[in-house]
């Protein structure tokens, strides 16, 4: 299994709007070939008495399974990905990804 961690930062005050384009594409991604999970995640406002950071107001994580490399591979290439990607293009902040494996497999 394939997981990715994807951090995205909006530029300031746009997260919101990144997020619901995001969103939309959600149920697309759910039925492609491969996909375990796809689902955006925000800090929560309480939990662990200080001991976590928050990533801020700005950013939201994507937590991503995948059954293989191949099916991720695929997952880039589809036209939804492409044409969120030329949508969201000037929201975008930063991004950073992170893909991994499970070390039991």
């Amino acid at each position: 299994m394939i997981h990715v961690i994807a951090i995205i930062t909006a530029k300031p005050g746009r997260r919101a709007e990144l997020l619901e384009r995001f969103l939309a594409v959600v149920p697309i991604v759910h039925t492609e070939d491969g996909c375990i999970e796809y689902r955006p995640i925000i800090d929560n406002d309480a939990g662990l008495d200080g001991a976590r950071e928050a990533i801020g107001p700005d950013t939201y994580i994507v937590v991503e399974k995948w059954s293989s490399v191949a099916a991720l591979d695929a997952h880039a290439a589809t036209d939804h990905m492409r044409k969120y990607g030329e949508e969201t293009g000037d929201l975008i902040a930063n991004r950073v990804l992170h893909v991994m494996r499970d070390t039991t497999s």
